[in-house]
């Protein structure tokens, strides 16, 4: 990365700190237990921040880490019975490192502590660059809060690297067009946690509306809505169809303009009669079973004349249709 590219990065991060809290990590990754037995474990968007909250977690005075994924690993390192967890970040400014935490064992094959080996970069830590690709080789699963503004480079590479993931998202990124294709093909799907998440953000971020506040220690902090979790594992969730309970009328379910397909303004109210093409807001992925509805398109069609926002398009597959 040179040139204008960096800069584009730079002026990119400004807006893209967002520390994620620790029970946001624990809500979403409780239900992956299972998934990192034995998996080396990479967060390609993370800066643990060594030593900043002054907590030894070790008992060996290596101190603590800001990151709350970096964290979470690291406090359940042993309980999820993980093989490894590295982590890297970007920094245009200043030099960057590799984190990596391993077990260290006796020789009766005992786990005496847990070892934090810090290596610097010789690049800048883009999640792009040669050095950070080369350890996403290396690792099984990808568990990170990438960058916002970045996530229509970032999620197509984890995709191709083949590598499973867990990565922070908005469902408004659904919509992007370097994106949208993973989802119509089933390449990847939303978990268990949606909604509107608090982070955590640094002292330069201005208070401009609601969605900021600052905290009795000072601590600015901005609320993000539509927040939801990309992964490509198959968990329980994607599989369970949704209870539907409304029945279909030509007045309640009128037709799009330039689109055959009916309109359905909300997911409780997906009529369960109905068998041809219904549109949907995008937090319907939150709910997608594969095995209930298919995906067919994702537009934004005209409704009384007008554009409507970006619908996605589902009909019945399988047992469930006529």
């Amino acid at each position: 990365m040179a040139g204008n590219s960096n800069l584009h990065i730079s002026r990119a991060a400004k807006t893209d700190e967002f520390y994620t809290q620790l029970s946001t990590v624990e809500d979403e990754l409780r239900h992956y237990r299972e998934y990192f037995r034995g998996k080396v474990i990479f967060c390609n968007a993370d800066d643990p921040a060594y030593g900043e909250d002054g907590y030894d977690h070790f008992g060996d005075g290596l101190g603590g880490y800001t990151s709350n994924f970096f964290r979470y690993f690291q406090l359940n390192f042993e309980k999820l019975e993980i093989k490894k967890l590295i982590a890297t970040h970007y920094d245009p400014n200043k030099p960057t490192y590799k984190l990596e935490l391993t077990e260290r064992q006796d020789t009766n094959g005992e786990i005496t502590r847990l070892d934090v080996v810090k290596t610097p970069l010789k690049q800048n830590g883009d999640f792009r660059s040669p050095e950070c690709l080369e350890l996403l080789h290396e690792c099984d699963v990808i568990i990170t809060n990438p960058p916002f503004s970045l996530m229509k480079e970032y999620l197509p590479l984890l995709v191709k690297s083949g590598k499973q993931f867990i990565v922070l998202g908005n469902t408004n990124h659904i919509t992007l067009k370097e994106i949208t294709g993973y989802f119509l093909n089933s390449q990847c799907w939303l978990g268990y946690v949606s909604g509107h998440f608090w982070f955590r953000v640094p002292d330069y971020y201005e208070i401009k509306d609601t969605d900021f506040k600052i905290d009795d220690s000072g601590q600015k902090w901005r609320r993000m809505g539509n927040c939801c979790w990309f992964t490509n594992i198959d968990i329980p969730k994607r599989h369970e169809k949704l209870d539907l309970f409304k029945k279909y009328s030509p007045e309640q379910y009128p037709v799009y303009d330039d689109f055959d397909a009916i309109e359905c303004g909300t997911i409780k109210e997906i009529p369960l009669d109905y068998f041809g093409v219904i549109g949907v807001p995008i937090t319907y992925m939150a709910y997608h079973c594969r095995e209930q509805f298919e995906i067919t398109d994702l537009v934004t069609p005209k409704f009384g004349g007008k554009l409507k926002y970006k619908r996605l398009f589902i009909k019945r597959v399988g047992n469930d249709a006529k």
